[in-house]
């Protein structure tokens, strides 16, 4: 049967899915409480962008920002969807209550920021440091400690992912993710979108949010190999100066995969899949059909999604 490319994606929520489509986007949550389906929908962020903003590697970053943005706010919307927010937090928060929450709230998030500099960023440079520390021929070797650098952010990556899936909520996140996935094959195989045709389709999508972060790790060992210096501040200063250019080429990467199948593309997705086998899990057919409600919300009707 002839196959179709899409550029529709999506997020797995909590106890839901969203898709995301060239003109809409729409989020299907199951309530806890009542087992329904909620649909909302809203016009999809960024499709308005200027053109220079959509140029290939000057996109990807502002792409990301969107994803990352939006995507935050379905998960926060999607647990007060779900009914599985705890009773206090069903509470009329005091003025206290908001005060606290918005003080806390960026607090949260530079201490996560920190967090991930110091473990993904720093950390790697630092081991570097005392491994080579007495052998300066070694230390200067920047070819080499790009790699060694690149392989320890990406082993940190697949031992937090390894560790996250350990946990239940987690666990089912991942499901969906799969039914996510799942729905995406079913749809570009051009088949009607029921729970039958999606179940058995494979839960591997090389145009995956798991596989940009693998591809942007792997590419970032490459333009690291530019950075030549050794102060530890400043060589994470400039990391963190060429991250947009890391996203760029990651972004036109994925793109790339998304569209063809071919053996270079194969291999593109070849990282990401393998660690595909621990971000999704099968989902039971109550999350398939969260997928099909969602996707079916954002599929336009004048094929815009075709890629």
């Amino acid at each position: 049967m002839a196959t179709k490319k899409t550029s529709i994606g999506g997020q797995a929520l909590i106890e839901g899915i969203m898709m995301r489509g060239p003109e809409r986007t729409a989020m299907a949550v199951r309530n806890d409480k009542t087992k329904e389906i909620v649909l909302e929908e809203y016009p999809t962020k960024g499709k308005d962008r200027a053109k220079f903003f959509k140029l290939p590697f000057i996109r990807g970053i502002f792409n990301m920002i969107d994803s990352l943005s939006f995507g935050y706010k379905c998960l926060m919307r999607s647990a007060e969807l779900s009914g599985l927010e705890d009773e206090e937090t069903n509470k009329t928060p005091s003025t206290w209550d908001k005060i606290f929450e918005k003080l806390m709230m960026p607090i949260a998030t530079v201490l996560a920021v920190a967090l991930a500099l110091g473990l993904f960023v720093y950390l790697p440079m630092q081991l570097w440091k005392w491994l080579t520390a007495a052998s300066p021929a070694t230390a200067q070797n920047y070819y080499l400690r790009a790699c060694f650098e690149g392989v320890m952010r990406i082993l940190l990556f697949v031992g937090y992912v390894w560790a996250t899936s350990l946990m239940k909520d987690i666990r089912r996140t991942y499901m969906y993710h799969g039914a996510e996935h799942k729905t995406i094959f079913c749809y570009e195989k051009g088949l009607p979108l029921t729970v039958e045709n999606v179940r058995p389709q494979v839960r591997f999508h090389p145009r995956c949010g798991t596989s940009f972060m693998v591809l942007m790790l792997i590419v970032g060992i490459l333009v690291s190999m530019f950075i030549r210096v050794d102060n530890l501040l400043l060589r994470t200063a400039l990391k963190l100066l060429t991250f947009p250019v890391v996203v760029g080429i990651g972004y036109e990467l994925i793109k790339f995969a998304g569209r063809h199948d071919n053996l270079l593309t194969r291999i593109i997705s070849a990282p990401g899949k393998a660690l595909q086998h621990i971000t999704t899990r099968e989902p039971d057919d109550s999350m398939i059909e969260c997928a099909i409600a969602a996707m079916e919300k954002v599929i336009p009707a004048d094929g815009s999604d075709n890629w």
